[in-house]
């Protein structure tokens, strides 16, 4: 990892949060941050859409980032409760996530829509999180290492660089079975993902 690389903990708050929560949790996580004197690392909240606003005011300064959960690829149009990386950045978000697990599995999102919605957000200067990670099926039939590098490969812009994406990592098998992958496993689909990366966008970028 290049040594100017900082750790990003990254909050995806899902479907959670009434307004009221959401002012609150975003209140302590500011204080909280703003008394760290020289963090080590960046910290990044992801709410709602509808306390995209409202969050972006009460973290402002200190610190903290904010996010969306997903995009529509269109810049704007006849997309129904749809919302654009335009949006967003309007909003004041820096980043997005987009192909999540469960945009994945239910709403049955594709690779080469996953990479669309991550091209809109770079093209609105926001840094596109590409989630990527295999099912318990996928891993006990052995094909962990198949499905992350295809999904890496699909969903990855080629205007892709380390200023305007990052790479989240989920194992879709560990969330709610009581299954934890071992450090050696998550090392290994690391290794796999940054190999990956350099292939396609150069060594310094990985």
């Amino acid at each position: 990892m290049p040594q100017n690389r900082r750790p990003l903990i990254a909050g995806n708050w899902k479907m959670n949060g009434l307004k009221a929560d959401g002012q609150a949790l975003a209140k302590a996580l500011g204080e909280q941050m703003r008394a760290e004197s020289d963090p080590v690392f960046d910290m990044l909240v992801c709410p709602p859409f509808t306390l995209i606003a409202n969050v972006g005011e009460i973290i402002d300064g200190s610190g903290i980032a904010l996010g969306a959960q997903d995009c529509h690829p269109a810049d704007k149009g006849a997309h129904t409760a749809d919302i654009s990386a335009a949006m967003l950045r309007d909003l004041g978000c820096q980043f997005v996530i987009v192909g999540h697990s469960e945009r994945r599995t239910d709403h049955g999102e594709m690779d080469q829509e996953v990479k669309a919605k991550a091209e809109a957000a770079q093209a609105s200067d926001l840094t596109a999180i590409i989630c990527i990670g295999e099912t318990e099926h996928q891993r006990d039939d052995g094909k962990t290492f198949d499905v992350v590098k295809t999904q890496l490969t699909g969903s990855l812009p080629n205007s892709s660089d380390s200023s305007n994406t990052v790479i989240a990592y989920e194992p879709v098998w560990a969330i709610g079975t009581g299954r934890t992958p071992s450090t050696d496993e998550v090392q290994k689909v690391h290794a796999l993902i940054r190999d990956s990366l350099s292939q396609a966008l150069g060594d310094d970028q990985a």
